[in-house]
């Protein structure tokens, strides 16, 4: 099978390669899944770049978490019923060497979810991190139910899902704040009753403005190293900001400011849901999916050939939205 994989760390194009592998069996209680599409996601291209570390946890990686495609062979303990079913995949690649940047993969059988029919395959390789990340920033600590929410980075892979999902849980208000007026128009089309572009505007100033003084119940954050002085002072007091990315390793809290307000942090990262918390979530977005009430902001699909390009879009934020690979056939 071909697969893109790499050996040591560095830009794309000097360290991603196509080549031809072997194709791989499954085993006891695992599937085989012949992949139509790879998402591509920061953190699969911040782990090429060696950003977090130079040294591989393996000697030849073949990247990605997340991809969508056809059960074509299953192990021993699998329903044979599972074989032609279409799928999307979670943590292909996480503490494993083999991800989705190829034409199979082998994984556990309960990491193989099944695709409501009419859901575009392409963005079943969006659920694993983007859909589920959102999800959870959304449902963790309780409902968001006529709460004030606001999303940083509403325009993004992770930031228009959660618009969505903040939605369609009844939010009372759901502001975005972004860095363009094209991305402000991608915030609003999934939901946001505001949009505030931080290059341009005094972003306290509007949230206090939007919300008649009071803050927002809570904030959904993709880089909370940038943005925890932001953070604080447009939170409400007893308010709270969820945390799932941050573009530095090591933030500092401002204390005082937050202790007199009982704000509340909470950090998660989504490789490390816990079971019930997963089960519970991907079976809500598979009940959305099958309504089709969502709608997956695509913004690039690339060939498997130039999967390197795929990452420099993803690495310098050329695209507003998902970018995937197409790793094999298309079928539907």
């Amino acid at each position: 099978m071909r697969a893109a994989m790499y050996e040591r760390t560095g830009p794309a194009r000097e360290v991603l390669k196509v080549i031809d592998v072997a194709t791989p069996v499954p085993g006891p209680g695992e599937v085989r899944v012949h992949l139509q599409w790879s998402g591509v996601n920061p953190s699969d291209v911040k782990s090429r770049a060696g950003m977090r570390t130079k040294t591989l946890a393996f000697p030849r990686i073949i990247p990605h978490s997340d991809g969508s495609g056809i059960i074509d062979e299953v192990g021993p303990g699998v329903p044979r019923e599972r074989v032609g079913e279409a799928v999307w995949v979670w943590n292909a690649a996480w503490q494993r060497p083999f991800g989705t940047a190829a034409e199979y993969v082998v994984l556990p059988a309960r990491q193989a979810v099944p695709l409501p029919a009419g859901t575009d395959p392409a963005a079943g390789a969006c659920f694993g991190i983007p859909a589920l990340t959102a999800y959870h920033s959304v449902r963790v600590d309780g409902s968001v139910k006529g709460k004030r929410v606001l999303v940083a980075g509403g325009a993004g892979a992770v930031g228009q899902y959660a618009i969505q999902f903040a939605k369609l849980a009844g939010a009372a208000q759901i502001l975005a704040t972004v860095s363009s007026a094209e991305k402000a128009e991608v915030a609003k089309g999934a939901g946001a009753d505001a949009a505030i572009d931080y290059k341009t505007e005094d972003v306290i100033a509007r949230v206090k403005e939007l919300t008649g003084g009071n803050g927002v119940d809570r904030v959904i954050e993709v880089d909370i190293a940038g943005n925890m002085n932001l953070d604080h002072q447009i939170v409400r007091p007893d308010g709270e900001i969820v945390v799932y990315g941050s573009n530095a390793a090591d933030i500092t809290v401002p204390f005082f400011p937050m202790i007199v307000k009982n704000i509340g942090m909470k950090f998660f990262i989504v490789y490390n849901l816990s079971p019930a918390d997963r089960e519970q979530e991907i079976r809500d977005l598979t009940g959305m999916l099958a309504k089709n009430v969502l709608v997956h902001n695509i913004a690039a699909r690339v060939p498997f050939e130039k999967i390197a390009e795929a990452h420099e879009m993803v690495e310098q934020g050329k695209t507003i939205g998902n970018v995937v690979v197409a790793v094999g056939p298309v079928w539907g």
